[in-house]
């Protein structure tokens, strides 16, 4: 999962803040690395880095950065990897000079290296699917594009990039929602044809100019103060010229629109809208149907108070507290420093991160019946030791609610869950995860109640990407042998390797800012 931006401003305005601040509000999409490009002059400006927005970008790195389009990327290590090489955005300089920005993982990315290396003689520098994207990108636009000269400028029409989609979607399988400069050109937004990972675009009028940005999150595109259009469809492409022109083109010939639905869980902020769809009455809903369930099975409960697990689990327990009709209490406290612990490579490292991460608030817990209410439960570690920290306060007895449904399955489409061993669900009852986790009672919510829940707006899509609740993957691809692999590359073992292997990759490649 990552965050990505682009902008087309006005002339002679330089982009560069517009889009630093924009990533400060994706930031919560990786918090990995980061990565602005500009095209000044048909120069490409780049800087990026390990690290969070704030860390990365100095006075010195914004003054270089200019031009009056750009492209920004904030990342998450989809398998866990953390090599400075594969921050965004990439670039290759034929043709025309592309950057380009990705969010989502390419399931047949192993196939479009042997096309990549054997019929186009393309290098990969980096282990990076977004590397293979962007070269494939470049495959297309050059077989496409008239007049292509090393002298003069070569000509680029709409038709041409609108041509290099629709070829990408034939090669590409995967998720994948991408922001590209074309140098000299303008700015490319495409979605893949299930509109897996989200992208949404918007406008504001300055004086008779128009200028143009493209998110992940429609709460990046308000925050700088644009007014939302409409979301990327699945399949299609938007082309911004450089002038302020806007065209799109479903460039798909089947489209099939099926978000993620862990976005509206867990990963998207509550403030967003996507696909329609309001992250926060959906979180709402969950925590309405579920607290219906728990009424349903337990009618004479005997809960005191409700207390979120912060902060994706707050919604959801409001909601729960009224439907309940029992009080709501902030029992925890955060430390916003700490970054979120399940992406974390190493059992020990996630479990000293929790304690550090949270503390509990002694008097909401003491001689109490606690309900708390989580988005989630994936491995379990951050569960586990949540409720010890309620009854090491006095707690009485500890429940435990899960917005989401048991996760079974991996997920391939740019979540970076665990190997299928680690996952607490794994071949277990919910009985057994409750006495695992150490909870007195645990309620899940059912895959039927999370999507009537999320289904919500004026048209909400017919199928979400549901495959790590229920392990369909919707685009057709996923055989045993690739989940073998995924779980070759995400089990603990294997990330505690890669990071220490990046580790000297990065000291090998440490260039001064």
């Amino acid at each position: 999962m990552c965050g990505i931006i682009g902008i087309v401003g006005r002339n002679n305005v330089h982009v560069n803040q517009l889009i630093y601040d924009g990533l400060t509000v994706l930031q919560h999409r990786g918090q990995d690395a980061a990565g602005i490009m500009t095209d000044f002059d048909g120069q490409f400006r780049l800087r990026k880095s390990k690290g969070l927005v704030s860390d990365i970008f100095y006075t010195r790195h914004m003054r270089r950065l200019q031009g009056h389009i750009g492209i920004g990327h904030v990342r998450y290590p989809t398998a866990g990897s953390s090599s400075r090489s594969e921050a965004q955005p990439f670039y290759v300089n034929s043709p025309y000079g592309l950057g380009l920005a990705h969010n989502g993982n390419l399931t047949n990315a192993s196939e479009l290296q042997v096309q990549l290396t054997d019929n186009h003689h393309r290098h990969m520098n980096t282990s990076s699917d977004s590397e293979l994207l962007l070269n494939m990108l470049a495959v297309e636009l050059t077989s496409h594009s008239s007049n292509l000269s090393i002298e003069g400028a070569p000509h680029l029409d709409i038709e041409s990039v609108f041509g290099a989609v629709t070829n990408l979607h034939k090669r590409v399988k995967g998720s994948y929602a991408c922001v590209s400069i074309i140098s000299g050109y303008g700015l490319l937004a495409f979605r893949d044809p299930h509109g897996i990972r989200p992208l949404i675009f918007g406008k504001r009028e300055i004086g008779d100019q128009t200028e143009w940005m493209v998110a992940s999150e429609s709460v990046a595109i308000t925050a700088l103060g644009f007014e939302v259009v409409r979301d990327v469809q699945p399949g299609e492409a938007v082309f911004i010229s450089t002038s302020g022109h806007l065209f799109h083109r479903q460039c798909a010939e089947e489209v099939e629109a099926s978000p993620c639905i862990f976005e509206h869980v867990y990963f998207a902020r509550p403030d967003s809208v996507i696909d329609g769809i309001s992250v926060y009455h959906a979180r709402l809903n969950q925590g309405d149907i579920l607290a219906k369930r728990i009424l349903e099975q337990w009618p004479d409960h005997d809960i005191d108070a409700v207390i979120p697990v912060p902060d994706s689990g707050r919604i959801a327990a409001l909601q729960m507290a009224d439907a309940l009709d029992v009080p709501y209490r902030e029992g925890f406290v955060k430390n916003r420093y700490v970054g979120r612990t399940f992406i974390m490579p190493g059992q020990a490292l996630r479990e000293k991160s929790v304690r550090r991460k949270l503390n509990a608030i002694e008097h909401e817990f003491s001689g109490k019946n606690i309900l708390l209410v989580d988005d989630s439960i994936v491995r379990g570690t951050t569960s586990a030791q949540i409720i010890e920290m309620a009854r090491d306060v006095g707690a009485k007895k500890v429940y435990f609610a899960s917005a989401a449904p048991p996760v079974r399955h991996p997920n391939v489409y740019g979540i970076d869950m665990p190997a299928i061993t680690e996952f607490i669900a794994n071949g277990k009852s919910i009985d057994e995860i409750n006495t695992i986790i150490g909870s007195d009672r645990l309620f899940y919510q059912t895959l039927e109640d999370l999507i009537e829940a999320t289904s919500i707006g004026d048209h909400p899509p017919n199928r979400f990407d549901t495959s790590c609740f229920n392990g369909e993957y919707i685009t057709g691809d996923i055989d045993d042998a690739y989940l073998e692999q995924l779980f070759n590359s995400r089990n603990d073992t294997a990330k505690e390797e890669s990071s220490e292997d990046d580790e000297i990759v990065d000291m090998h490649n440490d260039t001064a800012d």
